[in-house]
């Protein structure tokens, strides 16, 4: 079954798109088994990942308003290993239907169902804002990966993310949490970043990703090439960034299902004549 994550920040240009692609590819380079998943109605983890956003015969919009089925829409890019499922502006115009629909915060979920255990990551890009499709991301997701970069009003939108998630907890996701947070386009000459990335650190503590994101130009050029950085540039700084980011993911999860199997054998133990 796949860990199923939602790459969200109401903040625009934060290095979300980038980091759902990117994340994406350095995971398909551990040889795992990954799916984009790309509802952003601007469609530019769609493009980034080297799928023509304009020509798509379906995409994530038909399969939110139940016209084909995520096996039906999901493409396999040439030279990417990682599958997409792709989208465009027509996103828009799900987002508007859904609206009057009843059930309409689950669909995403009941669409995944069915391919979810194809895949050990399924990774969603959630537009820029807290809208209905951002609220299916979380239905489904078992955790939010924020990107943020280091600066005041970055902290700003962060308090509200975090009380929509709070609220999703509390109502049709309790299984949701923080995943982690990422410091994105990080410059350490900037005194403010430093500041700003101490507190996450205090407030969050092993929340915070360890691996930092730098501004890199190799990372911002990779897109226009429809390349994630690692097949663009692998020596690049944005490139060993977002490769040691997957193996953080990954030994974080290795980790907690260790702590998982100790826990469930000691409750084992504990029972009288187990």
């Amino acid at each position: 079954m796949a860990k199923i994550i939602a790459i969200a920040n109401q903040k625009g240009g934060v290095g979300k798109t980038t980091t759902a692609i990117n994340l994406c590819a350095a995971l398909g380079e551990t040889q795992r088994r990954v799916l984009l998943v790309d509802i952003d109605p601007q469609g530019n983890a769609t493009t980034g990942s080297g799928v023509e956003k304009d020509s798509l015969e379906l995409s994530v919009c038909d399969v939110l308003l139940g016209s084909c089925s995520c096996d039906e829409a999901i493409v396999s890019p040439e030279h990417i290993k990682f599958d997409v499922l792709p989208g465009n502006s027509d996103v828009t115009a799900a987002e508007v239907q859904l609206m009057t629909q009843r059930g309409r915060e689950r669909r995403l979920a009941d669409a995944l169902k069915t391919v979810s255990e194809r895949y050990d990551y399924i990774y969603i890009d959630c537009p820029p804002s807290l809208n209905v499709l951002t609220l299916n991301a979380f239905v489904v997701a078992d955790g939010v990966l924020i990107p943020m970069q280091c600066e005041y009003y970055a902290l700003e939108g962060l308090s509200s993310l975090l009380q929509t998630i709070k609220q999703v907890q509390s109502t049709v996701n309790p299984k949701l949490k923080i995943e982690g947070i990422l410091r994105t386009m990080f410059d350490g000459r900037n005194k403010l970043g430093h500041e700003v990335s101490n507190q996450l650190i205090e407030h969050f503590e092993s929340k915070v990703y360890r691996t930092v994101i730098p501004r890199n130009i190799r990372l911002a050029e990779a897109p226009s090439f429809g390349q994630p950085i690692v097949y663009y540039d692998k020596s690049s700084r944005g490139s060993i960034a977002y490769l040691a980011l997957a193996g953080e993911i990954i030994r974080r999860q290795v980790s907690r299902q260790a702590a998982e199997v100790t826990e469930s054998e000691s409750d084992e133990q504990a029972v009288p004549g187990v």
